[in-house]
């Protein structure tokens, strides 16, 4: 079984810009449903986005840059802040929840 091992990585993440009141979090969901990856996604009492997403490094990746460049419609994201990358031997979620 000589495949290439992906690694599970583990980001928190904080998305500056106008992200609030524009169904950012739930947008967010969805997409981190599709990638197949865990964690959990909040508006912030300061009007950020603030969140950590789990799962296979491309697919993290794949999120990051959504909430990079993407986001929701209607929404303008100024930056995506990124903190604490870690690699994990399985992810500590069960699914992607928006928590409030």
């Amino acid at each position: 079984m000589g495949g290439v091992i992906v690694p599970i990585v583990s980001v928190e993440f904080e998305v500056f810009g106008k992200v609030q009141g524009v169904y950012f979090t739930k947008h967010c969901r969805e997409y981190a449903e599709q990638l197949g990856v865990t964690g959990w996604v909040k508006n912030s009492k300061k009007g950020t986005i603030l969140g950590m997403v789990q799962g296979f490094k491309p697919n993290v990746e794949a999120l990051i840059t959504w909430l990079s460049n993407k986001g929701s419609p209607g929404c303008q994201i100024e930056h995506c802040d990124l903190t604490n990358w870690q690699t994990l031997a399985r992810p500590e979620y069960r699914g992607f929840s928006i928590r409030f």
